[in-house]
């Protein structure tokens, strides 16, 4: 008589995973509002802040996990107000979206001080309210994840996106410095950066007054925009925020899409190649000395 084995024992199933909570500038649309609807549609609550976002924004369906703000975030006061609103409505915050930006296009010669100025008032410095005001929320609860949403600009600058790409280089420093100074309370950071996404980044970018001097070089720029690119569906950006915000170990930096991802490396070896050329310039400006004026 033959006797059936045991079957063997079944995995377990996963836990489900608890609702969490998203505060989410820039929610209007583009990336942001693909953000927080894949949350709302996974089940998780979000506060949805930008100057002009409205309930309609988002599907019927998640309104009782929607909290609308309607934001500026160059406001500090008006930041930590919407952040304070959020954490005390939803009971507290778990995943803090910087997505908030603007693109001024220029070349560097060309921008006034009021320009530049506020290039900077939205893609630092409103990113950094956001932060202040989150961290004593995050930190008390001994738990949180940052996003900051970065780009491809970040990555190197470009003719005419001079002042956008300071503006992200200055966020990811910026970041660099707060996913350590976090860490020990048990927040975490990420700087996203994506590559192209069809969102309404372009059609409401500042420009500034072109100066005649430039003008060659604005046509060459001109030749290459004009074989256009294939951009992707935020949607697509959101899916793989969803996989970062799930992972255990999330990374300091996540690139979103091909040809970034691409062009992070072919930047980075063209640096090591440049450094690597000029090694021993680098080494001979380096000999210890005693202090200036230490006695001996």
């Amino acid at each position: 008589m033959n006797v059936p084995a045991p079957a063997a024992p079944r995995p377990a199933s996963p836990a489900p995973r608890p609702a969490r909570t998203w505060f989410v500038t820039g929610a209007s649309g583009g990336l942001g509002r693909a953000f927080a609807r894949a949350a709302l549609e996974r089940g998780d609550r979000v506060a949805a802040a930008a100057r002009t976002v409205t309930e309609q924004d988002f599907d019927a369906r998640h309104r009782d996990r929607l909290l609308v703000l309607p934001l500026d975030v160059t406001d500090r006061a008006a930041v930590f107000a919407a952040v304070d609103a959020a954490a005390g409505h939803f009971g507290g915050l778990d995943i803090v979206v910087n997505n908030a930006g603007t693109l001024s296009m220029g070349m560097v010669e060309e921008f006034t001080e009021a320009e530049a100025r506020a290039q900077f008032e939205v893609n630092l410095f409103g990113a950094m309210w956001v932060c202040q005001a989150a961290l004593p929320h995050l930190r008390a609860q001994g738990s949180g994840h940052i996003l900051q949403i970065s780009s491809i600009a970040a990555l190197g600058g470009f003719p005419s996106t001079g002042l956008y790409s300071a503006s992200k280089f200055a966020l990811e420093g910026l970041s660099e410095a707060l996913a350590m100074e976090a860490a020990g309370f048990g927040v975490k950071v990420t700087i996203v950066q994506p590559g192209g996404y069809w969102t309404d980044l372009y059609t409401r970018m500042a420009t500034a007054a072109p100066m005649e001097a430039y003008g060659p070089l604005r046509a060459e720029l001109e030749k290459q925009w004009a074989q256009g690119s294939v951009d992707s569906a935020p949607e697509l950006a959101a899916e793989a925020v969803l996989k970062l915000v799930d992972g255990d170990d999330p990374p300091l930096r996540l690139l979103l899409g091909s040809m970034v991802y691409d062009l992070a490396f072919d930047i980075s070896r063209r640096r090591m190649e440049t450094w690597a050329a000029w090694e021993e310039v680098s080494r001979a400006a380096e000999r210890a000395v005693p202090a200036p004026g230490a006695g001996g």
